[in-house]
């Protein structure tokens, strides 16, 4: 096995890798493959931080408009979806037997620890993936900034942001099949053209912090080991 290019990595899940695409809610079938998919990188040697949406249920901005629920309310509504994405994938790493905490910046007693900065580092040092849900505990803040506070926090070398498409694109490939996939981009770039992977606040705090982020299909078989082998794959923002 060649050497790792990242030990220490920030896995950014969004709510609908839980599901089929345009799905609701979580599907087993889904939820399996990107077990088994995160059990395979932690026995490289690997220690996993992983960042969960909540878009599956819940996104606070867009039910918030489209409702009489105040933006502040919405997104905690949202947050509270992070913590059943990070519980259901909880159960279904340690099923694959390999040992998995969650920690959530709002207080859910019950069902997982606080974010404690300290706590998930040794949890990463115990080969223990960690799971941090309820985003940033602050409404009008994205995941995605979550995850790149997370990452600064926990020293990651990388964040990979998952995805259902092979990396940034200069259009929708889904809706344009001529858009032009981005082999590297720098942070600058990526808010300078506008794209729209990471909100310009996540953007600017991986800048700050000089935390590389891969954009890649998670449900390509070998992507994510590609990616901490330092191979050439997907989108790299750095």
């Amino acid at each position: 096995m060649s050497e790792l290019k990242y030990k220490r990595i920030l896995l950014k899940l969004s709510g609908e890798s839980f599901c089929q695409s345009g799905g609701f809610g979580i599907e087993g079938t889904q939820l399996d493959s990107i077990a088994e998919r995160i059990v395979q990188i932690q026995k490289l040697g690997t220690q996993i931080a992983i960042v969960v949406g909540g878009g599956n249920f819940l996104r606070g901005e867009t039910f918030s408009r489209a409702s009489h629920i105040p933006r502040h309310t919405a997104d905690y509504m949202g947050m509270l979806a992070t913590v059943i994405n990070a519980c259901a994938l909880q159960e279904t790493l340690e099923k694959l037997g390999q040992p998995t905490r969650v920690l959530s910046a709002i207080e859910v007693s019950a069902i997982c620890e606080p974010f404690i900065r300290r706590r998930a580092i040794r949890h990463l040092e115990q080969d223990r993936v960690a799971i941090l849900a309820g985003g940033t505990g602050n409404p009008f803040f994205s995941t995605d900034t979550c995850a790149a506070l997370r990452a600064s926090e926990l020293d990651a070398d990388v964040i990979i942001k998952a995805t259902k498409v092979d990396g940034v694109y200069d259009d929708d490939p889904v809706k344009n099949p001529q858009a032009k996939l981005f082999d590297s981009l720098t942070y600058q770039d990526v808010l300078n053209k506008n794209l729209r992977i990471m909100d310009h606040t996540a953007i600017s705090m991986c800048s700050e912090n000089k935390i590389p982020v891969v954009v890649l299909n998670i449900f390509q078989t070998g992507n994510i080991t590609k990616a901490i082998l330092g191979e050439k794959i997907g989108t790299v923002i750095s």
